[in-house]
């Protein structure tokens, strides 16, 4: 915005030459006129009359420069306080803000979605995106573009009024010459700026690398994540490969573990852009540049019977101590645990220690033994937990404690559920679900029974130990 007085227009000398050369051209008409008109008999009185007409004349000139030269310009809404009127071939644009702004303001309820749509690399394609939202009373609050090789990909966070259904804004985009839509409501978490977003994420998986499948998934939206390991847990090759680059095909990427196997991400309902390629393509390097981390925070926790024990991540390095832990458990504990043959038991134990498919949680006595441990495992969109408990220490409310941790962790990675795969027959497992005061699902089919945990933010349980603890 300028000023008034900043916004006085440059001094002309041209101008100014040109203006005195009129004044003097003006004063030599004027006496000719004044020396013919006068020496007749009546000239006085026309020379009067003549004075009256200029004045005059400059009088109405001056009012009507001041009422309509320096009048406030016309509001581009429509008519205003100062009665100016839109330009004409404005009317559609005018009509589109205003009602933006009637639509917008004020108390009326919004909601937030995310749409992405595709239009034709062409000048004028957004613009026209834009102005049918506008018609809409739709405010957009993010935008993100993605080239292709043919078309470009634009990206929408917007605000739009409640009543304003997912179909009808389809419509308005189509019309706009928007193809492939693709719309879902988003949330506030939304509202962070793209990388802001990336930078935290890249955090989180650098801290940790069990971090990594659910920073893609946020990076990605709502995707399903296998991690696909080079050798199964028998000890059999599964062929599974992918080169460094990775490899992009529309709906599906895959990408090279850095532990071994492969990374697979899928989306059925949108396709993949290379914008999005890169992006997970460089959080995975970074995973692969940092190597295995977990973080070591430690918990000390005091059993009612007086025996300490501590609580805090295991991985791979755990696998020696898992291992004889196994040899420990009795083969109807394993057998509860495995839900089959416990002979192979001790194979699953480097697949689940793994951080790439999920994190896992282990106890131990002050003498170093690990006595339970605790797992929580992503299975593509869903999240698996489990728990294994030594017979001797069965019955102290470790189960609980781990389950509660586990669950917990689940609530802050933003899952919406946790599920456990059990058999009727263990109580323990079933009271330890219940102990957790959140909405249950059963299902029970030939003697294997799946509990299901719906998590709200809400109802987050919180870890509680039997007496007390304390962090290290």
């Amino acid at each position: 915005m300028t000023s008034a007085k900043s916004a006085r227009r440059p001094h002309h000398w041209r101008r100014d030459l040109i203006e005195l050369a009129a004044l003097f051209t003006a004063v030599a008409v004027a006496d000719a006129i004044a020396n013919l008109i006068g020496h007749q008999p009546d000239g006085p009185f026309l020379l009067m009359a003549s004075a009256v007409a200029l004045v005059a004349t400059a009088a109405f000139h001056t009012w009507w420069a001041r009422r309509h030269g320096h009048a406030p310009p016309p509001d581009p809404a429509g008519p205003g306080p100062g009665g100016g009127e839109a330009p004409a071939g404005a009317g559609g644009l005018s009509d589109a803000v205003s009602g933006r702004a009637d639509g917008l303001a004020g108390s009326e309820e919004t909601v937030l979605w995310r749409l992405r749509t595709t239009v034709h690399d062409a000048p004028g394609s957004l613009a026209a995106l834009c102005l049918a939202l506008s018609g809409l009373r739709v405010d957009i609050l993010t935008l993100q573009t993605h080239p292709l090789a043919r078309g470009t990909v634009d990206e929408f966070l917007l605000r739009a009024p409640a009543p304003l259904q997912a179909q009808e804004l389809s419509r308005g985009i189509a019309a706009a010459g928007g193809t492939s839509t693709w719309i879902e409501r988003a949330d506030a978490h939304d509202l962070v700026d793209t990388p802001t977003r990336v930078l935290s994420l890249a955090t989180r998986t650098a801290l940790d690398a069990a971090e990594l499948p659910l920073s893609l998934r946020q990076l990605l939206g709502r995707c399903t994540i296998h991690s696909l390991p080079a050798v199964s847990v028998t000890g059999r090759e599964t062929g599974q490969s992918a080169p460094v680059e990775g490899v992009l095909e529309e709906t599906v990427m895959r990408l090279r573990d850095p532990s071994g196997g492969v990374i697979s991400v899928e989306r059925p309902y949108l396709p993949f852009t290379p914008t999005e390629f890169a992006r997970a393509r460089a959080l995975v390097e970074l995973d692969a540049r940092l190597g295995p981390r977990v973080p070591r925070g430690t918990d000390v926790l005091t059993l009612p019977e007086g025996d300490e024990i501590t609580v805090r991540r295991a991985d791979r390095g755990d696998l020696a101590a898992a291992r004889a832990m196994h040899d420990r458990c009795s083969q109807s504990t394993l057998g509860l645990r495995y839900h089959g043959p416990v002979k192979d038991a001790d194979r699953y134990l480097d697949h689940l220690l793994s951080p790439r498919f999920g994190r896992t949680l282990a106890v131990r006595t002050t003498s170093g033994k690990v006595v339970a441990l605790g797992h929580l495992l992503w299975d593509g969109d869903e999240t698996e937990v489990a728990l294994l408990v030594e017979d001797a220490w069965q019955r102290r409310g470790i189960g609980s404690e781990l389950l509660a941790r586990l669950v917990t962790m689940a609530g802050e990675a933003g899952c919406d559920s946790v599920y456990a795969v059990t058999q009727s027959r263990n109580t323990g497992m079933v009271a330890a679900m219940r102990a957790l005061e959140l909405p249950l699902d059963y299902q029970i089919e030939e003697g294997t029974l799946v509990i299901t945990a719906r998590l709200t933010p809400e109802e987050a349980p919180r870890p509680s130990a039997p007496a007390e603890r304390a962090r290290r």
